[in-house]
Formats: structure tokens, C-alpha cells, sequence
């Protein structure tokens, strides 16, 4: 009985020191209460900064992203050394032009396959270049590590003006016929 008579006066001492210090008004007023830590929030006018030309506020700027990049911006892509495998798989809208190529060196990025005629074949011949930022200050490694991918959507109207469509290397090209 003494387990559950001393608990009962822990829980009586308790709530007396609760009620003490609930009545009194020193702590209310102290720097120990969070309720104090900040002043009350009084409103404020605030003058207006005047907006830049040609922006609206309502739009966020949009940041460039591996799924969305500024057209402004000049590419700085260099050609890669070898394209060694090329796939054009087939969709309902089009092709996927695949392309796998083995850079110089490693550390090779934003990797694209970049056509001068907006991926519009001329006289029957759709070009292609593989290129990439290629840092030059980073080792050669092993022929895994400077393997880099890319990857090309082509509409079923460029395919069907195609006959050949050819992916183009600094050392060589890889050639795909009808």
C-alpha cells in the first residue's frame, strides 16, 4: 500500500505546484515564459518595391533543370570521340533515336544529340551530332566510364522523309538505312 499512497501524494504535491504557479503573476511576467519571448504583433504599412519591366509577380523565373532547360543559353557541347551503338525504337507518335558513344576523357555531361535542321531530314538524310561537355581536366579511364547515353524523340512525319538517318562522331559515325 505504500507503492499506491505514495504515488497518490506525488500527484497531490503536483497539481499544488501547478496551481501556485498558475496563480502566480511573476512567472506570467518573466523572460522563463515563451509567451513573452517576442512582443505582440502590431500591423505595419509596408511601401511597395516597384516590380522590374516585363515580369509578372503571379510567375515564378524558371530555373534550369535536367527535364527543362532555357533555349537562351548557347550550348558548349564538343563532338564525341566514337558513337558505338545507335537504336531507333519505334512508338505511336514516332521513334527514339538511342545513341550510346565513348568520350575522350571521363566525367563527360549533358549529353545530346544535336541536329543543325531541327531534326528535319534534308534529301532524305536525318544528321545527328553526339556531343558533350567534356572537362579536359579529368583522366581517360576505362572505356565503362567514358561511355555516355543520349537519346532523340523524332515524329513519325521526320521519319517517314527519312531514308537514312546518320549519327556523327569526332572519329566516326554510325549509319542507319530503310
Amino acid at each position: 500500500m505504500t507503492g499506491a499512497h505514495g504515488m497518490q501524494r506525488r500527484v497531490f504535491l503536483s497539481l499544488v505546484a501547478m496551481s501556485a504557479l498558475a496563480g502566480c503573476g511573476g512567472y506570467r511576467r518573466s523572460r522563463a515564459n515563451p509567451r513573452n519571448w517576442f512582443g505582440r504583433s502590431t500591423p505595419r504599412r509596408r511601401t511597395a518595391e516597384p516590380a522590374p519591366a516585363n515580369t509578372n509577380p503571379l510567375i515564378p523565373e524558371r530555373e534550369d533543370t535536367i527535364f527543362r532547360r532555357r533555349r537562351d543559353k548557347v550550348y558548349e557541347g564538343t563532338p564525341v570521340d566514337q558513337v558505338t551503338r545507335m537504336v531507333i525504337e519505334r512508338t505511336s507518335d514516332g521513334g527514339i533515336v538511342r545513341v550510346e558513344g565513348v568520350a575522350l576523357r571521363q566525367g563527360a555531361f549533358d549529353v545530346r544529340l544535336v541536329s543543325d535542321t531541327e531534326n528535319e531530314p534534308v534529301n532524305g538524310v536525318l544528321e545527328l551530332r553526339l556531343m558533350a561537355i567534356q572537362p579536359e581536366d579529368q583522366p581517360q579511364g576505362s572505356e565503362r566510364a567514358r561511355t555516355v547515353l543520349a537519346g532523340v524523340f523524332l515524329s513519325n512525319q521526320a521519319l517517314e522523309r527519312a531514308n537514312e538517318i546518320r549519327v556523327i562522331g569526332a572519329r566516326n559515325e554510325q549509319v542507319s538505312r530503310r
